[in-house]
């Protein structure tokens, strides 16, 4: 089964773009599928459109009656997705507003399945872009993935702050048993939890890929949600943890 993860807030706008999208691809693979979104108090008519999406098509729909942000909703999304799934299953995590096209999903679920623990969409795969991205937020995004790269080296990954990526289900419910409520530890920090998955699962040995892909940007139909200086510092403060003091995270988990 494949299972795919959205966290959605506020994205009326976003959802009747994406969702036949995700049921063409899925549906084209022939293989069971579900997909499991977590409404994270949306003020808009998101939860409403999942309900009436959720009659055609797969969907469990996690509520959330107030906004929590995005490390919260998938803490729940991956948790949940740890109870459904059994081994050989493949989850999916992409963002919601539109600009991550469900046409990767079969390349990141093959490459999953070839013997890859994680694997990631990448812009900066050969092959890869980006789309409707400003020479701005390009340089600030750019920055911050050599900053990652700087301080936590991943052999196989260039791509570290986008959320597009499948996951081996074996090796996820490993690290949601071995961390448990801390496998999204830095939960308010905005965007931080996208990277604290890649250092958490790192640490009990998964092995990772990617594939290229072109963020689209520009079919962005939703404001932004990101806040960069919430995000910059939940960067800064997984340096420190990973690396101080004496190993920081890498001192306190150890694979058992």
């Amino acid at each position: 089964m494949i299972l795919v993860l959205l966290p959605a807030y506020n994205e009326e706008a976003s959802l009747p773009q994406l969702m036949p999208k995700l049921k063409k691809t899925l549906s084209a693979m022939n293989e069971e599928y579900r997909i499991i979104v977590c409404d994270d108090g949306s003020n808009d008519q998101t939860y409403a459109m999942l309900e009436q999406y959720a009659q055609d098509i797969p969907v469990d729909i996690i509520h959330h009656k107030i906004n929590r942000g995005l490390g919260e909703s998938s803490r729940d999304l991956f948790e949940r997705a740890s109870e459904i799934a059994v081994n050989g299953d493949v989850i999916v995590r992409l963002d919601c507003d539109d600009t991550h096209e469900p046409e990767f999903i079969p390349t990141i679920v093959a490459k999953v399945r070839s013997g890859f623990d994680v694997v990631t969409a990448s812009r900066f795969a050969p092959g890869g872009g980006q789309l409707g991205v400003s020479p701005y937020r390009a340089f600030i995004s750019r920055g911050a993935n050599l900053f990652m790269k700087l301080f936590f080296p991943i052999t196989g990954l260039e791509e570290y702050s986008c959320g597009f990526r499948g996951y081996r289900a074996e090796k996820l419910k490993e690290a949601i048993a071995f961390y448990g409520n801390n496998f999204i530890q830095l939960k308010g920090l905005g965007f931080t939890c996208t990277l604290e998955k890649l250092v958490k699962l790192k640490l009990i040995g998964a092995n990772f890929g990617e594939v290229p892909f072109l963020l689209r940007y520009d079919q962005k139909q939703s404001d932004s949600k990101m806040v960069s200086s919430i995000t910059t510092l939940g960067y800064l403060v997984m340096a420190v943890l990973y690396h101080w003091p004496w190993g920081g995270w890498r001192k306190m988990y150890q694979k058992r």
